[in-house]
């Protein structure tokens, strides 16, 4: 059966409804295919599972696919959606969490027992193609038992549960190919501090994380674990609440050798930080993995995962991918259309317009990088420590009564030199819009 009879494969320039306009996956930018430097992915939980029900009114979209919803024919029915979906658009990956392969049943073994059973079925539909698992994620945030966290939960009984969807998930990731796994901390957190052991709940997380990295070596998963950090909702304070704060955590319990940020455009402005911040620290740190691609809506307050369109964006947070080598995961994009835009078509827009958005961003940012004058400009606002005092001061050679002696023999500094920011967001607006 074919769900989607109104298009064929999406092409690059073709003149037909659904072309790309700038995404070209074999142009080489900067020594390599546009298609590796942008590894697409495509979320089976909003793709296949969101009908654009929200917390004011039900569903508008009907992603049945000919099926009842709620059985193993609708769930197979979804691969089926899938794949067809992902091989007209040439997107090579998909991520999931288990209850978007199959519906959740009342006794955990039968759950497991459909996972089984539909993961099998995924195999097959792989085969004979290009497409792979990006990662994979246990949804530990939806049932009513999650109420209180998974990891961070007071029961000790929803603990265990926790602990089964992870073995689970990575098993099905492990045989799934997956390239990563992800620990997204949605009810990770608390609302109020009256009831709530912190020090408890946090060492608590981090031993089921240790466990899922002990296990997950043990069935030989050679991928990466990623933290997937947001700020807030659906608690009001959520542990995980940017790549900073994530990174001290996965320090602090020693989990950094085998974790990395997954980061969530829409997230880090939740956060109060730009998309390309949260890209820049995880990649200082060592921890860059991974990208949720998608945006928020600046006006509203919560998580919207709108595809992304915003060039300027997508730009800067290329620049950040490509200074930072690339990824070791990919760009899943967690992102849903409108309530409104309700029909297949729209899904295929709603993807076509997300890669057209980061192929181009990735065309601007190599324009940039190449161009050198951005980079150049950071070189010389630093050239200072060049000298012989600033490289004392680097190379950590320096002690303070040295550096306040030359200070007082300099009586007072010069002012730092310019940062001359709207000159380099005039670069940037150069290579975006310039002839």
């Amino acid at each position: 059966m074919e769900y989607f009879d109104f298009t064929d494969k999406v092409g690059y320039r073709t003149g037909k409804p659904f072309e790309f306009k700038y995404y070209n996956p074999d142009k080489i930018i900067m020594g390599k295919k546009m298609s590796e430097h942008l590894p697409f992915a495509m979320a089976w939980w909003h793709n296949l599972c969101a009908a654009g029900a929200d917390m004011f009114g039900v569903g508008t979209a009907d992603k049945s696919f000919g099926a009842d919803v709620g059985t193993m024919a609708h769930a197979r029915a979804k691969v089926d959606a899938g794949f067809e979906f992902m091989q007209k658009l040439g997107i090579k990956y998909f991520c999931f969490h288990d209850v978007d392969l199959v519906p959740e049943a009342d006794d955990i073994n039968e759950t497991n027992r459909r996972l089984d059973e539909i993961s099998d079925y995924i195999l097959e539909k792989m085969q004979g193609t290009d497409i792979k698992c990006l990662w994979g994620t246990a949804n530990m945030f939806g049932n009513p038992r999650y109420m209180n966290g998974a990891g961070s939960t007071n029961s000790a009984d929803v603990y265990c549960f926790a602990a089964a969807q992870i073995k689970k998930a990575l098993d099905i990731t492990v045989k799934l190919g997956g390239r990563g796994y992800v620990f997204w901390g949605g009810r990770e957190g608390y609302e109020t501090l009256l009831n709530t052991d912190v020090k408890f709940e946090q060492e608590n997380i981090a031993g089921l994380m240790h466990m899922a990295v002990d296990y997950g070596r043990k069935i030989g998963f050679k991928g990466d674990f990623y933290i997937e950090p947001k700020p807030k909702e659906p608690m009001k304070h959520q542990y995980d609440f940017d790549a900073a704060t994530a990174i001290g955590f996965l320090r602090q319990y020693g989990l950094d050798k085998d974790f990395k940020m997954n980061i969530e455009a829409n997230h880090a402005t939740l956060a109060g930080h730009t998309f390309q911040h949260e890209l820049r620290i995880s990649a200082v740190n060592g921890m860059l993995g991974s990208v949720d691609a998608n945006q928020g809506d600046y006006l509203l307050g919560w998580d919207t995962d709108e595809f992304p369109f915003n060039v300027y964006e997508t730009t800067l947070a290329m620049y950040e991918i490509l200074k930072a080598g690339g990824l070791t995961g990919g760009l899943n994009f967690d992102a849903k259309n409108r309530r409104p835009s309700y029909t297949a078509q729209d899904m295929f827009h709603a993807y076509i317009l997300g890669m057209d958005a980061f192929a181009l961003g990735l065309i601007k940012a190599a324009a940039i990088i190449e161009e050198g004058r951005v980079d150049k400009f950071i070189t010389d606002r630093y050239s200072s420590f060049d000298g012989e005092i600033g490289r004392k001061i680097r190379n950590g050679q320096a002690s303070l009564e040295e550096l306040s002696d030359y200070a007082c023999n300099m009586k007072k500094p010069d002012l730092p030199s310019s940062g001359r920011q709207e000159y380099l967001e005039y670069i940037v607006n150069n290579a975006l819009f310039g002839e």
